[in-house]
């Protein structure tokens, strides 16, 4: 952890912790699965560390006075602050990113990480809208 001040470095206890838990995945799994397993091992992991988390949550986009009928479906929300996308590719595109943001913006959230388990050491990234 570093001495960054909370305002730098919003919720920076609880991205470690999830980070911990993405990297025991990875170093059981390794690469090689489908996201899905990824998000299963997540999910068990998360109950049994007692990480508040809910996983496939839902968000609508507001359009002025509708709501679109397209809805956004982030992978975890984890201490009711944090977006988790997980992903299970050979690299991260910048539109993963894009997604990232799009969930933090209809969520309200925080912070986003953008994990991905497809490569030989697990990548992520942190985002901040």
């Amino acid at each position: 952890m570093s001495d960054y001040p909370e305002s730098e470095y919003p919720l920076q206890a609880e991205t470690y912790r999830i980070n911990g838990v993405c990297m025991e995945v990875h170093r059981i799994l390794g690469r090689g699965f489908l996201e899905v397993v990824y998000k299963d091992a997540l999910e068990y992991e998360f109950r049994n560390k007692k990480v508040p988390f809910a996983r496939e949550v839902e968000y609508v986009v507001p359009y002025k006075d509708v709501i679109l009928p397209h809805k956004f479906y982030a992978d975890f929300v984890v201490y009711d602050q944090i977006i988790l996308e997980v992903k299970a590719q050979k690299a991260l595109p910048e539109e993963f990113d894009f997604q990232v943001l799009n969930y933090l913006a209809v969520s309200k959230c925080k912070i986003g990480l953008l994990v991905n388990f497809g490569d030989t050491s697990l990548k992520y990234r942190r985002l901040i809208l």
